[in-house]
């Protein structure tokens, strides 16, 4: 289910994501690592919240 999910937008937007993948690559390492904390963060709260609140 995760590969479909991941495979939308190569499928969908092919220009946008190699634009996306250049622009990456300008952004500092500093910030790619926040946010990339930020977002595991979210994914873990996501988590949670599905297991405590969904009734598992």
């Amino acid at each position: 289910m995760v590969f479909i999910v991941e495979a939308v937008p190569y499928i969908l937007f092919p220009r946008k994501l190699k634009e996306y993948a250049q622009f990456v690559n300008t952004v500092p390492d500093g910030t790619l690592q926040v946010v990339g904390i930020f977002a595991a963060c979210a994914g873990l709260v996501v988590v949670y919240l599905g297991r405590h609140l969904g009734g598992m």
